[in-house]
C-alpha cells in the first residue's frame, strides 16, 4: 500500500482545497475550505461559474449574504465528492464578535439546511479566539457543530475541549514556520524535523491531553509544509492535507509507523488544567508565537475576504 492508504488505516484523512475536480483521486472522507481557497478557486475558470451564477442569482441582496452564498455554493459542490464533511468558515472579520459570529454561522447551516443538507455533513469554522470559542460552544448546544480553527496553543486547544467543541484545527506548519523564522541563521532542518518539528509537537501534546482525560473533541493536525510533518503525526484522529502533499503520500510505498495513540496517551502523566476567560487571555498573551500567528492568520482571511467581496460586487 501507498502511505496515503497506510495513513487512512488509522487517520481520517481530509482534503485541504476548494479545488473539488481534485478530490475524488484521493477519497477523502472529509474537505475544509477557507477565504483563501475559495478566492484561489474562484480565480479559476473552472470553478468562476460558481461565482457568477451565485452573484447573478442575488444581485439584490446584501453582501454578506451573497458572499455566504457562494461559499455554500462550493460546499454543495464538495458534498457531491466527499462522503463526510465540510468545514465552511465564517468571515474572519467577524472573530472578537460572539454574537456576529452566532448569526453568520446559523446562517450557513440555514442555507445548507434548503439544500438538503443535514447539519451532520458540515462543521462550521470559526477563529479559536476566546469570542469565537464562546460562540462555537453556544451552536454546539443548538446541534452545529464547528471547527475552531487558526489554532496554535495548548490554552486554545484546552478551552475548546472545555466547552465542547466537536473538531479543532492546530496549525502545524504556520508553527514551524514562526520557530524557523525566529531562530534565523541557528535553525537546524534536520534536528527540528519529524517528531522534533515544533508544529508536530504541539499537535502530538494537545492530541494525548485530550486523550489522557476522555476530551471528545477531535483533534485534526492542518497547515502542513512537507509529508514529514504529516508522517509524525500519523494516528491524530484527523489530518486536513493539501492535495499536493496527498499525491506526495500516494506516490510513496516505503512503510508507514503509527505515531499517535490513544492508549499510549492514557499511559503518560499530563494534569487536567482549566481556562477561564482571564487565565485564557493571559496564557495566549505569554505565548509569543500564537499570539503572533493568530493575528496574523485573522488578518490574511479578512484580506481575502476583502477580495472576494470586490469581486462580487465587480460582478452585480
Amino acid at each position: 500500500m501507498n502511505q496515503l492508504e497506510q495513513l487512512k488505516a488509522f487517520t481520517t484523512v481530509v482534503a485541504d482545497t476548494g479545488n473539488f475536480k481534485q478530490l475524488a483521486q484521493f477519497t477523502p472522507r472529509d474537505a475544509t475550505t477557507n477565504p483563501s481557497l475559495i478566492l484561489k478557486a474562484v480565480q479559476s475558470p473552472d470553478y468562476a461559474h460558481l461565482l457568477e451564477d451565485t452573484v447573478a442569482a442575488h444581485k439584490t441582496e446584501t453582501l454578506d449574504l451573497i458572499v455566504d452564498k457562494v461559499l455554500v455554493a462550493f460546499g454543495l459542490e464538495i458534498l457531491k465528492v466527499v462522503p463526510g464533511r465540510v468545514s465552511t468558515e465564517v468571515d474572519a472579520r467577524l472573530s472578537f464578535d460572539t454574537v456576529a459570529t452566532l448569526a453568520r454561522a446559523r446562517r450557513l447551516i440555514g442555507l445548507y439546511e434548503a439544500a438538503g443538507i443535514g447539519r451532520d455533513r458540515v462543521l462550521i469554522k470559526i477563529a479559536s479566539t476566546w469570542e469565537g470559542i464562546q460562540a462555537a460552544r453556544e451552536l454546539e448546544a443548538e446541534g452545529i457543530h464547528t471547527n475552531l480553527t487558526l489554532l496554535f496553543s495548548f490554552c486554545q486547544a484546552v478551552a475548546c475541549g472545555e466547552n465542547g467543541i466537536q473538531l479543532i484545527s492546530p496549525f502545524v506548519g504556520r508553527i514551524y514556520d514562526w520557530y524557523k523564522k525566529s531562530a534565523g541563521a541557528s535553525w537546524d532542518e534536520a534536528a527540528s524535523a519529524g517528531v522534533n518539528d515544533p508544529g508536530v509537537k504541539s499537535v502530538a501534546a494537545i492530541y494525548n491531553y485530550f486523550k489522557k482525560h476522555g476530551i471528545q473533541t477531535e483533534v485534526m493536525g492542518a497547515s502542513f509544509r512537507n509529508v514529514g510533518q504529516i508522517q509524525a503525526l500519523a494516528g491524530c484522529d484527523l489530518l486536513t492535507i493539501s492535495p499536493d502533499l496527498l499525491a506526495q503520500l500516494q506516490a510513496n510505498e516505503t512503510p508507514l509507523t503509527r505515531v499517535l495513540d490513544a492508549d499510549a496517551a492514557k499511559a503518560q502523566d499530563l494534569p487536567k488544567v482549566s481556562f477561564n476567560e482571564a487565565a485564557f487571555r493571559f496564557a495566549l498573551n505569554q505565548d509569543a508565537m500564537a499570539t503572533e500567528k493568530l493575528a496574523e492568520g485573522i488578518r490574511l482571511f479578512a484580506v481575502d475576504a476583502g477580495k472576494l467581496d470586490q469581486m462580487i460586487e465587480s460582478l452585480r
